[in-house]
């Protein structure tokens, strides 16, 4: 996250300082063009730092959830989790239901990650009313594992070599054993816990493992640019979880 914000606070700057070279931005105590030129730099080399910043890695020392068995590895990470007035069962109906119509601003945000581009079904281009891990799992992600009332964990790769084709139908035993280098597996669970009589609480956590430093590098500046729309998503997909359990 501190890196991501190092990323966007440069991007602030770099506008600030772009604007200034036009009309110096005094509200803001920029008073000269050569002063918005300075801080237009500063910008640039806030982003620049922020992508560079290293991902350290984590390892899972002992598994406890199928997540965990998948990616036990990793160094990009991000984490949700939402309380729900519902029993397990009928939120897991609802994570499986849920559909991109349901969730704010999904399609908007996922139009504007495919630069509005029109593209064939997939997960950034859902239809508004198909449940959203069938689209998932029909278009680049394959279902890892499912416990049903419990877990499921999807995973895709979101970096591979140039022209590199699988030589048969991947198997989730595929997805964890891939370690060449070149490759970067990315997995997303939902998770269910009890919390009272009725209730539970949900968690979904994404991680990504790049197999090289050089993915790792690559991969780095498009999680920090990506990371806070991502995270808005992964919490509106939460919201309307809630929302399908708790009406239901």
């Amino acid at each position: 996250m501190i890196p991501s914000a190092v990323v966007y606070a440069g991007f602030i700057l770099a506008f600030a300082g772009f604007v200034s070279l036009v009309k110096p931005l005094r509200f803001l105590g920029i008073r000269s063009r050569a002063r918005g030129g300075l801080i237009l730099l500063a910008g640039l080399l806030a982003v620049m730092v922020g992508m560079a910043l290293p991902a350290p890695e984590t390892r899972i020392a002992v598994p406890r959830t199928e997540l965990d068995h998948f990616v036990p590895v990793y160094q990009f990470r991000e984490f949700h989790s939402i309380q729900v007035a519902a029993s397990r069962e009928r939120t897991y109906r609802a994570i499986r239901a849920v559909t991109a119509g349901e969730i704010f601003l999904f399609r908007t945000l996922t139009a504007i990650r495919r630069f509005g581009r029109p593209g064939p079904e997939s997960i950034l281009s859902a239809p508004e009313h198909r449940p959203l891990l069938d689209v998932a799992t029909h278009s680049g992600f394959m279902l890892l594992a499912e416990d049903p009332g419990r877990e499921i964990v999807i995973g895709t790769l979101v970096v591979a070599p140039r022209g590199w084709r699988p030589r048969h139908s991947p198997t989730p035993e595929d997805f964890k054993s891939l370690h060449a280098p070149g490759f970067a597996p990315a997995a997303m669970n939902f998770r269910l816990e009890d919390n009272g009589p009725g209730a539970c609480r949900v968690t979904t956590e994404t991680r990504v493992y790049a197999t090289d430093a050089g993915t790792r590098r690559r991969f780095a500046a498009y999680w920090r640019v990506i990371y806070p729309g991502s995270a808005l998503i992964r919490r509106m997909w939460l919201r309307a979880i809630r929302v399908r359990a708790e009406a239901s």
